[in-house]
């Protein structure tokens, strides 16, 4: 570790932690479920924001992800987010604080359940897209949060990347 450096990596979740994104998350389900027959309420699916669909789209309503509805469902939820992504504002602080932990060299790795183009799309829409290259999403994990799959992924890529680093290799 270089001097006065006491993390070897920072992770970051995503949604809800470097944009704030969590409330277009659960309208965009809602809204899906709701235009699929399934009714669903805000305040319902809002607690759930942060688990994969995998996991929300069977404690919402019962149904799995990978069902014709499951993906119908799922595919309609991310055309509506998308939509509402373009009003939706990086968290106060978060490109102070990552660009703090560029310049003093802590690796900084993601760790979202969202997906690889969702990710990017979201890391662009907060302006943030420039600071983080280490990057692991649910592409990345064969469970998705809240099991701890992704963060084990990315706790890897972490170390990975602080081994790098302490040669030289950045």
């Amino acid at each position: 570790m270089g001097h006065g450096r006491y993390y070897r990596a920072m992770l970051f979740d995503v949604d809800g932690t470097l944009i704030d994104s969590n409330d277009a998350h659960a309208r965009a389900w809602a809204d899906a479920l709701r235009e699929h027959g399934v009714p669903a309420d805000y305040r319902r699916v809002r607690p759930l924001i942060g688990m994969g669909g995998d996991k929300l789209l069977p404690a919402v309503a019962e149904i799995s992800e990978t069902s014709p509805q499951g993906k119908s469902i799922a595919k309609r939820k991310k055309e509506i987010f998308d939509h509402l992504l373009r009003g939706v504002q990086p968290t106060r602080g978060a490109r102070a604080l990552l660009t703090y932990l560029r310049e003093h060299d802590i690796p900084m790795v993601i760790a979202t359940s969202a997906d690889g183009s969702e990710l990017d799309a979201l890391l662009k829409q907060a302006g943030l897209d420039d600071l983080i290259a280490s990057k692991t999403s649910k592409d990345d994990a064969p469970d998705s949060k809240p099991d701890p799959d992704i963060v084990h992924a990315a706790l890897a890529r972490g170390r990975a990347r602080d081994v790098g680093a302490d040669r030289g290799a950045r």
